[in-house]
């Protein structure tokens, strides 16, 4: 068995998510994708994938010894790098994860706009509102909305969102504009399940301290495209992030309120893994996207 190329397939399954996305991407037949995998598990003497009909899922020795292939390919390609020195073009895959809305409006034209740059160099982005686990995913950088976590990962501040209270210019014509938060108990509201909006609206200004708001909601939804879309309607009040609004806000299609109520930021950052030698594609694309990103409006 060639052990260098089982881990270099054992990566990329984990990375492309199954053994069969994994073939395509390689360009090998998936039979020997699953050869390769099931040698190196018995050459281990350990089970590192879990294979379903439906999913596949790392079990904790192939967590860690992904961390481990991952570490020692990435060190390969930067040696092989320097050895080249800049006559060689950057290639290889890149993985990305982003929050859907966010990922679609900014991390896909800056995506688009690297790729088109750098011709050698494939991607693949993963959005997704719920929270991607990077080392089950194989994903190279993550963009991450709110406070984090001490995750071990690296992050780069690219910028602030806030919170968006807002309603369609008919609702507010027939129902009034509420002038402080509690005034919301008397409006229909939509509650958005997912944090930070949920089913409790929580204000915080320098000038106003702290206010909670418990809802009655008309509608419950589970995305904010949905929340968006049912407060266009003019159904009711909407509270989501300043980023899932600034369209239908712009076109006046909503209209953010009580503004004043609530200026706490809530930061946006670049994740990537804490490796010793970080790829020069991935090392690249980090610049690259704080960059861009820092640069657009949200």
């Amino acid at each position: 068995m060639d052990k260098l190329r089982a881990m270099k397939n054992f990566v990329t399954v984990v990375r492309a998510g199954s053994l069969s996305a994994a073939a395509r991407e390689l360009g090998t037949p998936l039979t020997n994708i699953s050869r390769s995998l099931s040698q190196l598990e018995m050459e281990l003497g350990c089970t590192l994938v879990t294979r379903t009909t439906r999913k596949m899922v790392l079990t904790p020795e192939g967590r860690d010894y992904f961390a481990v292939c991952q570490l020692l390919l990435d060190d390969l390609e930067q040696a092989e790098q320097q050895l080249l020195g800049n006559t060689a073009e950057l290639s290889g895959m890149l993985t990305l994860t982003a929050p859907r809305a966010f990922g679609k409006l900014h991390v896909l034209p800056v995506l688009n706009s690297f790729l088109a740059a750098y011709p050698k160099i494939d991607a693949r982005l993963l959005l997704e509102d719920r929270h991607v686990d990077m080392l089950d995913e194989g994903v190279d950088i993550a963009v991450r909305i709110g406070v984090l976590r001490d995750s071990g990962h690296l992050a780069t501040l690219i910028g602030h969102l806030h919170m968006v209270v807002c309603a369609a210019p008919r609702y507010l014509e027939t129902h009034g504009t509420p002038q402080v938060p509690t005034d919301i108990v008397e409006h229909a509201s939509i509650g958005f399940t997912s944090p930070p909006s949920g089913l409790r609206w929580s204000f915080k200004s320098t000038a106003r301290g702290r206010t909670t708001v418990r809802l009655r909601p008309r509608l419950i939804v589970n995305t904010a495209e949905a929340a968006v879309e049912a407060a266009e309607s003019g159904l009711g009040i909407a509270r989501v992030l300043s980023y899932q609004a600034q369209e239908a806000i712009q076109a006046g299609r909503l209209v953010p309120i009580l503004t004043a109520w609530d200026d706490t930021q809530i930061p946006v950052h670049l994740l990537r893994w804490p490796s010793r030698a970080t790829p020069l594609r991935v090392h690249e694309f980090l610049g690259y996207a704080t960059q861009a990103l820092r640069e657009r409006a949200w």
